[in-house]
């Protein structure tokens, strides 16, 4: 076999593993590809019990309670007029507050209520820590 047909074999074999490769990541990836799933995917969605996912929206107005242990919570998350009740024991983040954005990392218990193992807050692109927001209106008030 002349040197120009081995390299030429040898790329077609490196393009094939390569177009492999990607078919496989991708395939292994298809149901992670979202983010999270929001209430109303979940109606359109059967999700099994155990299977960890993300749940993402808005915390309801008025639905957090915190249990006598104080470190467990029930809140309601919704998207419009989808809602999955959720479940979390442990510390919430500072930013957590209803009618906040929130992704809950968890799966679903046979009850139907989705037990979070992870709260992460969501923010506006507008956010501002306290601090620096009392500073910012001096400053603008200071330039006048």
């Amino acid at each position: 076999m002349k040197a120009k047909h081995q390299r030429l074999a040898l790329s077609l074999a490196a393009l094939v593993a390569l177009i492999g490769a990607g078919l496989l990541a991708m395939s292994a990836l298809k149901d992670q590809a979202a983010y999270f799933y929001s209430p109303a995917d979940l109606q359109k969605t059967a999700v099994p019990p155990g299977k960890a996912i993300r749940l993402g929206g808005m915390v309801q107005d008025k639905s957090i309670t915190r249990d006598a242990d104080g470190v467990t919570i029930h809140f309601i998350v919704e998207d419009g007029p989808a809602t999955t009740p959720v479940r979390f024991k442990g510390i919430v983040p500072d930013l957590f507050k209803e009618n906040s954005g929130v992704v809950a990392e968890g799966r679903f218990a046979t009850d139907g209520v989705f037990v979070a193992d992870n709260i992460l807050a969501k923010h506006d692109e507008r956010y501002m820590p306290p601090q620096l927001a009392g500073a910012e209106h001096k400053t603008e008030s200071l330039a006048r």
